[in-house]
């Protein structure tokens, strides 16, 4: 199978109706707990690297090696391993708090320099006069996790992002046990912070995010699964950041709802609730088209009520605004969403395709 047309945008005069200029090719696939296709749209297995939305499970070999309890970590400092933050001062203060607790320094992280994210997402400018560290990167979270690995097994820091270093072997491992593939048959490539990134099927991934979402009672690796995904549903404000899609997902749920952006259009969403897992990639990448993509599988799936649909509705067709601010046209669904039958909540197991 190959990759729909899952989102448009629009250009026109409100006067005359808006004329699709763009479309976004993609591929949705929706899993339960036991890994089973309950709906697709495009191809679900589509090979896809997972970016950051891997975050939660490069933490793995932490947490089994009951890292947090050894370091004290707080939940908001887990959350953190898990995080594709904003820069703001409370994530930076808590990457400091990681790297003190492991007797390092930020010159340990290998994740480069970069400036935060929170400019960015909330329109406003650094200071001219701003000097970024490897703090900033919006990995420093996860790399943190990786140095507070290496110490807890007394291995070099250094070098610590290269494929042959025992902690990134040790994390190949654990995702191949995890998702259930042979390491081999997981294509591996370089992050944008330097660590090895895994393309996984994209039914896969939305795997990872049922089992994440369920938690505690994930039969393979229950207890780990439990620290981690509490984590993000208990602090979505160090796994994102102001004005980011993950906080809204995430605060939406209530707690039910675990979520994970990654870049180049990747979005992976484990509702606890349902017993479900979603991953979405769009394939040009443009994350633009993703986040109509996500409210539509949402609202497709009956998972946003009223007040869900008020808090989200920013991503149901947002406008695009030129320089002046004058609404152009819009970004929206390639059809309109209507939702599915129940019978995925009964466990079927039988392929069906959300509407697009």
């Amino acid at each position: 199978m190959q990759a729909i047309p899952l989102v448009a945008t629009t250009r026109g005069y409100p006067d005359s109706g808006n004329v699709t200029e763009n479309v976004h090719w993609g591929s949705i696939a929706v899993v339960d707990t036991r890994g089973r296709l309950l709906w697709s749209a495009g191809d679900p297995d589509y090979p896809t690297f997972t970016r950051s939305a891997l975050k939660p499970f490069q933490a793995l070999p932490f947490i089994l090696s009951d890292g947090p309890a050894r370091f004290s970590l707080t939940q908001a400092e887990v959350a953190l391993l898990c995080a594709s933050h904003s820069g703001e001062d409370i994530h930076l203060e808590g990457v400091r708090a990681i790297l003190d607790k492991i007797g390092l320094a930020p010159g340990h992280l290998e994740c480069g320099c970069a400036q935060p994210l929170h400019y960015e997402f909330t329109g406003t400018k650094p200071p001219p006069d701003a000097q970024w560290t490897q703090l900033h990167h919006n990995c420093s979270g996860k790399h943190s996790g990786f140095l507070a690995w290496c110490r807890l097994h007394d291995v070099p820091t250094a070098g610590y992002v290269e494929r042959a270093h025992p902690l990134q072997q040790a994390i190949r491992a654990a995702l191949a046990d995890t998702v259930g593939l042979p390491a081999e048959a997981m294509p591996s490539g370089i992050d944008g912070c330097s660590a090895p990134n895994y393309a996984l099927p994209l039914s896969s991934l939305a795997h990872l995010y049922a089992r994440l979402a369920h938690g505690s009672n994930d039969p393979q690796l229950g207890g780990a699964m439990g620290i981690l995904g509490e984590a993000m549903t208990a602090r979505p404000d160090m796994v994102s950041g102001q004005a980011r899609t993950d906080l809204h997902w995430m605060t939406a749920g209530g707690g039910d709802w675990v979520a994970k952006i990654g870049a180049d259009a990747v979005q992976a969403i484990g509702v606890r609730s349902a017993g479900i897992g979603i991953a979405i990639k769009i394939a040009d990448g443009n994350s633009r088209a993703l986040h109509p993509a996500v409210y539509a599988v949402l609202d497709q799936l009956g998972l946003l009520d009223a007040q869900r649909r008020a808090a989200l509705e920013r991503y149901r067709q947002p406008a695009i605004q030129n320089a002046r601010g004058t609404v152009a046209g819009d970004i929206r669904p390639c059809s309109r969403s209507r939702a599915p039958d129940e019978g995925w909540r009964a466990g079927r197991a039988s392929l069906q395709h959300l509407s697009f």
